[in-house]
């Protein structure tokens, strides 16, 4: 059987049909514009999932014009929607909803749809809806036009006026922010062979149905289809804006073929550079990052802090874990003046902190992190891979929450690692810089660090899994500036090394995370 046959086997008449052949289209300047309704839930949609991967994988969306493709960034991100023809606009409910056309990247149509009352009807694409410099720009009604993706607007900031709070746009990224908050780093809803030998694949949201929202509710809710290669999925987000922003991510996943390395939860960052890394930069800015750390809660309840590294080579690092609590890529640095950037503002980017519902078994949090010449590529990932071979025939149930915000919703008990800085250690008596060892410092607040004495003898224990440590020192900085670790270390080889710094009293009792680094030669 072909695979339309299969798909139309599985829904007579179903919506799926207008995402293997063209996309349809409205009369220009006809606003929004919808197909006959089709029953719709989300048993539904799971079962379309699980339909898509008894057959074998096939691109079945045409492709954006030549013409659309070759839009640079400026020339995209100059079209604009019309707010007056948001969906939902003028309605008095809490949310609207505003559509992205194809062209540079996106140049593959995705299917959207209204669902209410448990029917849902497909949009039209028009270029009526967008205004362009060039009405070249936005295509036409026939195959190769149709929307690339869309966002949501609610009340975030100020009462009745509605500002952006999620997109979904490209492959299967989305990205949020919180009140006051501007975009940085992206979620997705799946990684496949992430950092692998044979290489990554992209899946990709095809389809999405948009939630009518009720009136008296301040969350959102919205369905996707995901098809790839090596699987598909079933796809619901439940949004709910505020200072923080939680999106709830309930998911069935459909293997097609074994999959090397399934990355779940993952989310996508960059980091340019910082104060524990500026090799190579000349750059008037002190720091230039969307994320600065990957921060872990482990299943035993130890609180993990590792700062990322532009890296002069792709490197992965495996965190193995029973039962995670919790992971994410943190902002951790709020101030201004560790950024000196008046248009980018990275001291705005949210952090985004994922939580399992559930238990999630073995495995562990792997982080890559990729060289970038430049802050304009994301090169830092960070997912959950579970230890369990993941085959075809599976089904996989996947539940958790990624809250968006200025601070992760759970924090160590005690002290975090606020600042990390290296540089070249010096000679105790000429202080000219040594050829043989850095000097590393890492700073530490909050807890009860935060409550004790400039004189208390606050200690560290810092392993490392070569190489030597020399001249430590454990000092207060200041009463709000918290306490800082300062040894110099002496790197044997020019394998990875494993560092690890945790502050305790006396007594050894524990004052907080654990710094955890891997240096590089």
């Amino acid at each position: 059987m072909r695979r339309r046959d299969i798909l139309t086997g599985l829904v007579p008449g179903a919506v799926l049909a207008p995402w293997l052949s063209v996309m349809p289209a409205a009369t220009a300047g006809a606003g929004l514009v919808f197909g006959q309704g089709q029953a719709f839930d989300r048993y539904w949609l799971v079962e379309q999932a699980r339909g898509l991967a008894a057959a074998p994988f096939e691109e079945h969306r045409p492709r954006a014009s030549d013409l659309l493709r070759g839009l640079d960034s400026g020339q995209y991100h100059a079209i604009r929607f019309k707010p007056a023809e948001a969906l939902w606009a003028g309605q008095g409910l809490p949310f609207e909803a505003q559509f992205f056309p194809l062209g540079h990247y996106f140049d593959r149509p995705v299917a959207i749809s209204e669902a209410a009352e448990a029917k849902a009807r497909l949009l039209h694409y028009d270029p009526g809806l967008f205004e362009s410099p060039d009405p070249a720009w936005l295509g036409s009604n026939d195959e190769g036009s149709g929307f690339a993706g869309f966002r949501l607007l609610t009340p975030l900031n100020l009462p009745g006026v509605y500002d952006e709070v999620i997109s979904f746009l490209g492959a299967s990224y989305f990205r949020a922010v919180g009140a006051g908050e501007l975009y940085g780093l992206s979620a997705r809803g799946i990684a496949v062979n992430t950092a692998t030998a044979g290489g990554e694949e992209f899946p990709s949201f095809i389809a999405f149905w948009l939630q009518r929202p009720d009136a008296g509710r301040s969350e959102a809710v919205v369905h996707a289809l995901l098809d790839g290669p090596s699987l598909t999925g079933a796809y619901t987000f439940t949004v709910r804006p505020g200072p923080s922003t939680e999106v709830d991510v309930q998911a069935e996943i459909f293997p097609r073929q074994p999959i090397e390395r399934l990355g779940i939860a993952p989310l996508t960052s960059m980091f340019f550079f910082g104060p524990n890394d500026r090799v190579g930069i000349d750059d008037m800015r002190p720091a230039v990052h969307d994320s600065e750390g990957l921060s872990m809660w482990t299943g035993a309840g130890e609180w993990l802090w590792r700062p990322l590294v532009n890296p002069a080579r792709v490197r992965v690092s495996s965190f193995v874990d029973d039962n995670p609590r919790g992971f994410g890529l943190l902002q951790r640095a709020r101030d201004f003046a560790h950024y000196q950037d008046l248009d980018r503002r990275y001291e705005r980017r949210p952090s985004a902190w994922v939580e399992p519902a559930g238990a999630w078994g073995r495995g562990a949090v792997q982080l890559v992190e990729i060289p970038t010449p430049s802050e304009n590529h994301d090169n830092i990932v960070a997912y959950w891979v579970p230890e369990a071979p993941v085959e075809p025939g599976m089904q996989m149930a996947l539940a958790y929450r990624i809250t968006w915000g200025a601070e992760a919703p759970r924090r160590p008990v005690g002290a975090e690692v606020v600042a990390t800085r290296i540089g070249a250690a010096l000679d105790a008596g000429s202080l000219e810089p040594r050829e043989d060892a850095q000097r590393i410092a890492v700073d530490f607040r909050g807890g009860r660090l935060d409550e004790l004495e400039a004189g208390t003898p606050v200690g560290a224990d810092v392993w490392t899994s070569r190489g030597a440590v020399e001249n430590l020192v454990v000092r207060r900085i200041g009463r709000e500036e918290g306490w800082r670790a300062e040894f110099d270390f002496k790197p044997e080889g020019d394998e990875p090394i494993e560092l690890r710094c945790t502050l305790n009293l006396s007594d050894r009792t524990p004052l907080g995370e654990t710094w955890s680094y891997q240096w590089t030669a």
